[in-house]
């Protein structure tokens, strides 16, 4: 996400933070860099002029340049603009107060109209909300089998009229159904184009001005850059759009669209896809976005990840377990599935001070496939007390493993390390301990 204009950014971020006085020459050249970056990145011209200006107005400012600081207050300028760039604060989706809420999602072909609309249907569920999803995109058979397809994987209903083209009657015989049977969310999926034409607008304003929905969002897939702002403005321009959501953001290297897209139109983004997993779809917040461009890491989307895969009861007991120096490889084993769920890989690109080489760094999924292998191939008394592991117990465990003794001495190495690091930190003794603080203290 955004890994070509991140690094030009930190390098600008870093010779700011080492500077001690700032001349405007020096300022000059940075908001150069700066522009440049923005300007590589696809984001729109006119958003990069008034981005730039805004900070040179805020810096230039007497209390900035004649203060001790001047590159560290700089730093929050940029920060706080790039922030209100994308959006400035988070905007939750909508909740009617007469359920079903219906979200009607509107886009082009090809931009991930769909495959969204299942990823927030989980995310409403996930929320404690009953979501049902209608398919509304009646020219491609695909599209409607795809939407049964992954209601069915997430086990939520799906309703569609496969004789039918009339979308119309068949939204207005969803909601219908979803009254019935206490439905909180229709999300209704859209037909496509390849491009932007009136026979697509047609039936959008039609389908909107019969069924009235709560929110319309427009799907933009990020990697078109410039244009989605084209598409974002034709869209508005024609039906009326409340919100935006973007697709793709994990493969787009440069940002332009969720840099350019929220400024000139003023609709807010609400929803970022990051992978391919149904659960991939991350609310969009503004000003975390802004420190992962910036480097300055997302402390809280890993908290809210591991929130996710945490129950409160559970995420206690294993807290007073560690104080209790009782974490055991089951309990390890269990740590490593929920850690391949969230993304080792996502994890280490949301970490503040993190080496770039070791972001960029591939992951191995099979090293930690291997340690689960090993665990496997443990007894239950063994699993519970490794002390008891003398050399012919892990020269079992190695061939039971597939794996090597080393491998056997290596990993039980760096489980002991873990288990001593995890204890000091719950007790304070160890300097990250300023990240496991109440939920609040990070706000």
């Amino acid at each position: 996400m955004f890994d070509s204009l991140s690094d030009k950014m930190q390098n600008v971020i870093r010779k700011l933070k080492g500077t001690a006085r700032i001349t405007g020459k020096e300022l000059k050249e940075m908001l150069r860099e700066v522009k440049l970056a923005l300007l590589e990145a696809d984001v729109n011209y006119k958003v990069v002029k008034d981005f730039i200006a805004k900070i040179e107005t805020k810096a230039l400012g007497e209390d900035v340049m004649k203060s001790l600081t001047p590159g560290q207050q700089i730093v929050k300028i940029v920060r706080d603009e790039l922030t209100t760039m994308l959006g400035g604060t988070d905007s939750k989706l909508v909740f009617s107060s007469n359920p079903p809420t219906v979200i009607m999602l509107v886009g082009l072909q090809g931009s991930g109209k769909t495959t969204l609309a299942g990823k927030l249907a989980n995310y409403v569920r996930r929320e404690g909300k009953k979501p049902l999803l209608v398919a509304c995109d009646v020219y491609r058979p695909a599209a409607i089998a795809q939407l049964k397809t992954l209601g069915a994987s997430l086990g939520i209903p799906v309703y569609s009229e496969q004789d039918s083209k009339d979308v119309v009657s068949i939204a207005k015989a969803a909601i219908k159904q979803a009254n019935s049977n206490l439905n909180d969310y229709v999300i209704i999926d859209t037909a496509g184009r390849i491009q932007v034409d009136e026979v697509l607008m047609d039936e959008l304003v039609r389908l909107k001005s019969q069924i009235r929905p709560h929110e319309i969002m427009l799907v933009v897939d990020s990697a078109t850059g410039q244009e989605a702002v084209n598409v974002a403005t034709a869209f508005d321009e024609k039906v009326g759009i409340d919100s935006l959501s973007l697709t793709k953001l994990d493969s787009d290297t440069r940002g332009g669209a969720a840099l350019s897209v929220k400024y000139v139109t003023g609709k807010t983004i609400k929803f970022a896809s990051v992978g391919e997993k149904l659960n991939d779809l991350e609310v969009f917040h503004p000003d975390r976005i802004a420190s992962r461009i910036l480097g300055m890491g997302d402390v809280l989307s890993i908290i809210d990840k591991a929130e996710e895969m945490f129950e409160q009861e559970e995420a206690e007991d294993l807290e007073k377990r560690i104080r209790k120096n009782e974490f055991t490889l089951d309990d390890y084993a269990k740590q490593i599935k929920k850690i391949k769920k969230i993304g080792l890989k996502g994890m280490l690109a949301m970490l503040p001070g993190v080496p770039k080489e070791l972001k960029d760094a591939e992951i191995d999924d099979k090293k930690l496939a291997q340690v689960e292998a090993i665990i496997s191939s443990m007894t239950i008394k063994e699993r519970r007390n490794p002390d008891i592991l003398n050399a012919s117990r892990r020269k079992r465990i190695a061939a039971g493993s597939g794996t090597k003794v080393e491998d056997i001495n290596r990993f039980i190495n760096q489980y002991e390390q873990m288990r001593k690091t995890m204890k000091e930190i719950l007790n304070g003794k160890n300097p990250l301990a300023a990240l496991g603080g109440k939920r609040k203290g990070f706000r």
